[in-house]
């Protein structure tokens, strides 16, 4: 399904917002987490795919490729530590601690009694685990009945205690803000609900570091490198984070937004019909795990009703063979290791092209450049092996071989 916002606008970047989330807070948000040595110390690649740019009709078309980021194979890692970092600075501002100590654990004796807390379908629970065991707090996470064995067990590999409810996500954001309530922990989450915005927002600010690093090397008043850019939805935190720093940088001539959602957990569409946050129509139950959220995050809303053009669902089989398509780089580009989620953006794209009503309508024509995040590489390996008759390893493989048949380097690609 394919829905027109009416509240889109093209305008400059509204300064309320500014005042919520910036590049300039983005960027130093980018510097703190250079200090970290979980990640990758340069930018994720953004692989060009022409070959299927010319089949898809399109101009031009760029993959940045959140499985490598980190060990953790996803973008979350961008996210929940930022809120980490900066919810433990704002509660003791008196201690002189940098981001740079705090991530090297050397105050990790005074903070041995702080506890986190957050509910996950996976890659935010493990990036928050990640950073609360180089801190060194504890690190309580909340999984639902649809959340695998196979995503628990690298959590608490990380050191998180785990709370296992029977319910589905938005059943485990609210245990987890009991948990947090009834026993003084605090929740980091990309969820926003009433007084809860500080958090969110710091997340969704870590997201961001996506667009800074696809657009550092672009001139300041070069019109943007991309026509289009192609975002996955869930509660809103991720399309809020890349939509912001493109709009502000760009204002009236930002590129076209388009999100992306599982047609079982369309909450970001249904927000755009209604003109306010609301509730998915679906079972909330699908094989995009990360993407499979019933409510919309009220704060990641704002952000994107004025901005996001185009609202869209896709389904569970267009995710799957999307994941098919970069993994084998049938196209003859290549391939590219991403997950159920993290294929969505693809999903979408084949699904516009394929449709001339909605290629019109979406104005993806010769000209268009789009940009696509694969937010996530194999992070549930049985599930991705099952879906693309591939390992993680083996397409990486193939990846470096197709590299080296093309005489390049991965770098050459970021």
């Amino acid at each position: 399904m394919l829905f027109t916002n009416p509240q889109a606008r093209r305008s400059a970047y509204d300064e309320s917002l500014s005042e919520v989330m910036n590049i300039a807070r983005g960027q130093e948000s980018r510097q703190w987490l250079s200090h970290w040595n979980r990640l990758a110390p340069h930018p994720t690649p953004a692989w060009p795919l022409p070959r299927l740019a010319a089949q898809l009709g399109i101009g031009q078309l760029v993959v940045k490729d959140e499985s490598k980021r980190s060990a953790l194979g996803s973008f979350k890692v961008l996210g929940a530590p930022i809120a980490l970092l900066r919810l433990v600075l704002r509660r003791w501002p008196d201690r002189g601690w940098t981001p740079a100590e705090l991530l090297a654990g050397r105050h990790a004796a005074a903070l041995r009694d702080f506890v986190v807390v957050s509910a996950t379908d996976g890659n935010h629970g493990r990036a928050l685990a990640a950073a609360a065991q180089s801190i060194g707090c504890r690190c309580v996470i909340v999984l639902h009945a649809q959340v695998s064995e196979e995503r628990e067990t690298p959590i608490a590999a990380l050191g998180a205690e785990i709370v296992r409810i029977a319910g589905n996500y938005d059943e485990s954001v609210e245990e987890a803000a009991r948990l947090a309530r009834v026993n003084g922990w605090e929740v980091v989450s990309d969820t926003s609900y009433d007084g809860y915005e500080e958090v969110p927002r710091d997340v969704m600010q870590g997201y961001g570091i996506l667009a800074d690093e696809l657009l550092e090397d672009v001139a300041a008043g070069a019109p943007c490198p991309f026509t289009h850019v192609i975002v996955q939805g869930g509660v809103g935190g991720l399309a809020a984070g890349v939509v912001s720093h493109f709009w502000e940088r760009y204002g009236a001539a930002r590129p076209t937004f388009i999100v992306v959602e599982p047609e079982q957990a369309d909450c970001l569409l249904q927000s755009a019909r209604s003109g306010r946050p609301d509730r998915a129509t679906g079972s909330v139950d699908s094989v995009m795990a990360g993407l499979a959220c019933g409510e919309t995050s009220p704060l990641a809303w704002r952000f994107l009703q004025p901005a996001v053009d185009l609202f869209m669902t896709v389904t569970d089989a267009q995710a799957e063979q999307a994941m098919r398509t970069l993994a084998s780089g049938e196209a003859g580009d290549v391939p590219v290791l991403s997950g159920e989620s993290g294929a969505a953006g693809l999903a979408a794209l084949q699904v516009l092209a394929a449709d001339p009503a909605a290629r019109d309508t979406s104005e993806l024509g010769p000209d268009a450049r789009v940009l696509l995040i694969s937010t996530e590489g194999a992070t549930a390996p049985g599930v991705y092996r099952a879906l693309t008759g591939r390992s993680g390893e083996e397409v990486v493989a193939a990846q470096r071989q197709w590299l080296a048949r093309e005489g390049m380097v991965e770098q050459a690609a970021t």
